[in-house]
């Protein structure tokens, strides 16, 4: 299924971007080798996430503890800054802070309208490289037991940065597609074909998150 979201990602990175964040979250992982912190840091957390999912407790109950727990867990605004690109130079501290918000809740929107449609995966932890003193690679495959015979497997790296006890997940990188570089063309077409204004990029983004929450198409740039 990742597959098919990375080949098709001029349809909306954001949705790749979460759709491939809760694939990681809502799979368990395989049994661990001899790992680093920051492989810690991601297998810890798909465990909690994990946990969160399949606990009791109403519907609402769960959507604002997965709420929390992805605020803790990723760095959307780091990502949100990272995905307008140059333009983010010239727009206003309030012009950013609501673009900021919007995409965070837009990002919401995704993550609760799909994080219950995956099951059975297993998420293995490769390796890992450090890029920085702050800046790491981790590297996972996916592991599908319903694959067709002879598949080859689907390649998950989480860009972590910070130290232990202070990790953040900053992009997702799904079968060599960088996920956030992938949101920043999405946004640079919208924004070339709307005079740069940031004001209605956010304003699309308001647009797309109450569609989804209508149960509505992720579509409609």
């Amino acid at each position: 299924m990742i597959q098919t979201f990375a080949r098709t990602h001029f349809t909306g990175g954001i949705r790749l971007l979460a759709l491939a964040a809760i694939v990681a979250i809502a799979m368990p992982f395989a049994a661990a080798r001899g790992a680093t912190p920051a492989e810690d840091f991601v297998q810890a957390n798909v465990q909690k996430g994990l946990t969160i999912l399949n606990s009791g407790g109403s519907k609402e109950q769960k959507r604002e503890q997965f709420r929390s727990f992805l605020l803790g867990l990723t760095d959307l605004k780091r990502v949100a800054d990272y995905t307008l690109g140059p333009v983010k130079n010239s727009t206003s501290p309030a012009d950013l802070a609501a673009f900021e918000d919007a995409f965070r809740e837009y990002a919401f929107a995704v993550y609760e309208s799909e994080f219950t449609k995956y099951s059975g995966q297993t998420l293995k932890v490769t390796g890992s490289v450090q890029r920085k003193a702050d800046d790491f690679l981790v590297s996972t495959v996916l592991i599908d037991p319903h694959a067709a015979k002879g598949s080859d497997p689907i390649t998950v790296d989480f860009r972590i940065f910070g130290s232990p006890g202070h990790f953040t997940i900053a992009d997702i990188i799904v079968l060599g597609l960088d996920l956030a570089i992938t949101e920043q063309d999405d946004f640079s077409s919208f924004l070339s074909q709307n005079n740069n204004s940031v004001k209605a990029l956010t304003a699309n983004l308001k647009e797309r998150a109450a569609r989804v929450r209508a149960g509505g198409s992720l579509s409609g740039k």
